[in-house]
């Protein structure tokens, strides 16, 4: 039985200074799975996603199944990593936006393997994992039953993207969580993914990784490129 679209997505269009970004976007998505968004830079992929959050115009429609959350980890960290704020403080902002006990904190570290020692480190004190860890734990603030991230391992080395990307599918696996992400790395999206959308300004495949990224596919999003993204799939 097909799992209830958590997410409907038709003729979506961006376009900026009537120069078109992404148009006659159409795709769902399942509740619960695992949807990664790839394509060459400029293709879109943080325009779609800008869409979903509803921070940017667009025509055509986005629909969520009513009542969703969604938590979002961007690419980047949007402000000075060497302000004094403390990871406890990076935190506590949201929580108490959202009127949420204290114990939240230590909860959603505990989902991303961050240890509480690490609360009173300066976000510029951080490692690259850490710091994507502490964005990810951010995003679990408030029971998120979406999670989007934003190429969420760039500048992270392998072994941390392999921790990174096991805790998502650990949350995943136990509450049931729908990840999106934007990813570079055709390897990744085979071994994690069960739904792929390329984009290159327009839907190009729709479908699971082993059916959709044939060679046509990808020498239609990278062209002479694909040999530098296109990963052997053992």
């Amino acid at each position: 039985m097909d799992k209830p679209a958590i997410l409907t997505v038709e003729k979506l269009r961006v376009s900026f200074d009537h120069n078109v970004i992404l148009s006659d976007l159409s795709f769902t998505v399942s509740r619960g799975g695992t949807v990664a968004i790839i394509g060459p830079n400029g293709a879109g992929k943080t325009a779609l996603f800008r869409s979903l959050i509803g921070s940017i115009p667009h025509k055509g429609s986005v629909t969520w199944a009513p009542g969703v959350r969604i938590g979002y980890v961007p690419q980047k960290l949007g402000i000075d990593r060497n302000l004094s704020v403390t990871l406890r403080d990076f935190l506590s902002f949201k929580r108490s936006i959202l009127h949420l006990p204290e114990l939240v904190i230590p909860e959603v570290l505990r989902y991303v393997h961050l240890g509480e020692d690490k609360l009173n480190v300066p976000l510029g004190g951080l490692s690259g994992g850490d710091l994507q860890r502490a964005l990810v734990a951010l995003a679990l603030i408030g029971n998120p039953d979406v999670l989007l991230f934003d190429e969420p391992t760039a500048g992270v080395d392998l072994p941390g993207e392999e921790r990174i990307y096991h805790t998502l599918h650990e949350l995943q696996d136990r509450y049931g969580i729908t990840l999106i992400f934007i990813s570079h790395d055709l390897n990744l999206v085979y071994r994690y993914a069960d739904t792929v959308i390329c984009l290159n300004r327009s839907l190009v495949c729709f479908g699971s990784p082993e059916e959709t990224l044939n060679e046509d596919v990808l020498d239609k999003l990278y062209g002479s490129k694909i040999h530098h993204h296109l990963h052997q799939h053992e």
